[in-house]
């Protein structure tokens, strides 16, 4: 009986408005889901700082009449399973007013149909399967572009700008990995490349001598690989140490520095690429690459840092225009035209953002250089 009360005491308090702070004014919380813990959390560790400076900012700024934002990380170790679990932990809080996550495709997909039954704002920054948005949610949103745009994007450049006519795909078998290794194979054949191998390996996998030794007797100019920095830096360095030494290309999952640092020199001449133009040549990011290094100073930056700034202050503006409903914030974001550091971001009726733009960089001096 006691714990009935409790419950419902609880669910009336969601109901009724938001927790007052110590100061007496209302909370009001934004969920970031992604892997902060695990193998590929350097990439969750940077969205949540970059979340953070985006949180102190809005409540520094005074923008939030009797409002104080905080920021609720959740932790979704990348594991689809989880990612579950996390996400019906956001819905049945009340305070919480929109979510940016998650990092993984293979999280993002599932967890949007949590968040769907509350009409709970989602915006990804990083999940890229086009799958997400196809589901029909009115709720999600996607601020970067997809794994079509990018695999064919890759396929075009090498055969166009490096004359590459074959080439090895390996995936992770995840929702990203293997839809991106798809999209690259898909357009490299239409453009009459080569594929000279298409295989999936397990994330966690460290030994990939003996595929690598395979897709060397078939000669291929370079291999592209879908998936995370993780497993891609050992490839990187595994088929280097077999004499295989050709170049290893993939997409925004490997564009951080953790690949250069698990692949050593073998990664020099790697490629990547990634959503958008370098946040250094947008003016607006200026200002918030400046803010990030002096409040983490030494601190790489990771590539959906400056994408989950502009998520966390997208929602943050929803907010401020139409309070806490869920379903007011859903509407704000479909019809907004947000200008933040990226450039001016707008949304397509499926959800997904309208700048396409794909960038290429490649390993040099230990460093990824954008190329074009």
């Amino acid at each position: 009986m006691y714990r009935a009360l409790l419950i419902a005491l609880g669910i009336l308090t969601g109901f009724t408005g938001c927790a007052k702070s110590p100061a007496g004014m209302k909370v009001v919380k934004i969920a970031l889901v992604c892997p902060l813990t695990g193998d590929v959390a350097a990439m969750g560790q940077g969205m949540k700082r970059a979340a953070e400076i985006a949180v102190e900012e809005g409540n520094a700024a005074g923008r939030f009449q009797d409002i104080k934002l905080e920021l609720a990380a959740f932790d979704d170790r990348a594991d689809p399973k989880e990612a579950v679990n996390v996400a019906n932990q956001i819905i049945s809080d009340r305070q919480i007013a929109g979510v940016v996550g998650h990092l993984n495709s293979g999280c993002s997909i599932p967890a949007s149909q949590i968040y769907s039954k509350r009409g709970l704002l989602m915006i990804t920054s990083a999940s890229t399967n086009p799958k997400l948005t196809l589901q029909g949610l009115k709720n999600v949103f996607r601020i970067c572009t997809t794994d079509d745009v990018q695999g064919s994007f890759a396929a075009n450049y090498f055969i166009d700008k490096l004359k590459i006519t074959r080439a090895a795909v390996i995936h992770d078998k995840t929702s990203y990995g293997q839809g991106l290794a798809e999209e690259f194979k898909k357009q490299f054949e239409i453009r009459q490349g080569k594929i000279t191998g298409f295989d999936g390996i397990n994330i966690g996998d460290k030994d990939f001598r003996a595929l690598l030794t395979s897709i060397k007797n078939k000669k291929p100019s370079l291999i592209y690989y879908g998936g995370m920095y993780t497993e891609c830096g050992l490839i990187s360095k595994q088929a280097k140490e077999l004499g295989l030494p050709v170049p290893v290309v993939s997409g925004d999952g490997v564009f951080t520095p953790e690949f250069i640092k698990i692949g050593g020199n073998a990664t020099e001449g790697d490629y990547a690429s990634m959503i958008g133009i370098p946040p250094e040549k947008l003016p607006k990011a200026k200002a918030f690459i400046e803010r990030y290094k002096a409040k983490y100073p030494g601190v790489d930056m990771q590539p959906y840092d400056t994408y989950t700034y502009e998520a966390t202050s997208l929602i943050m503006e929803a907010i401020e225009k139409t309070g806490k409903d869920p379903a007011q914030i859903v509407d704000y974001v479909s019809r907004a035209k947000f200008s933040g550091i990226l450039g001016e971001t707008t949304f397509d009726a499926k959800g997904d953002t309208l700048n396409k733009t794909i960038s290429i960089y490649r390993v040099k001096n230990g460093k990824f250089i954008y190329c074009e």
